[in-house]
């Protein structure tokens, strides 16, 4: 995968798309997690919110980068 992705002449690092696509991932499973009552057995909803971006985020990387 190029490291650059060229967006009308303006070169944006191809991590951004990555990260951009893994909020979006993020936020329907942390509405399916908030509907099914997952965060209120959790100390710290919204560091588990955070470690789920983290973990979406290093495994989508992984995989376009292998």
């Amino acid at each position: 995968m190029p490291r650059e992705l060229s967006v009308f002449g303006v070169l944006i690092p191809t991590l951004l798309p990555i990260f951009f696509a893994s909020l979006l991932l993020q936020g329907l499973l942390d509405r399916v997690l908030g509907w099914a009552g997952v965060y209120r057995h959790l100390w710290h909803p919204a560091l588990a919110r955070f470690c789920l971006l983290a973990c979406i985020f290093g495994g989508l990387t992984i995989t376009l980068y292998q």
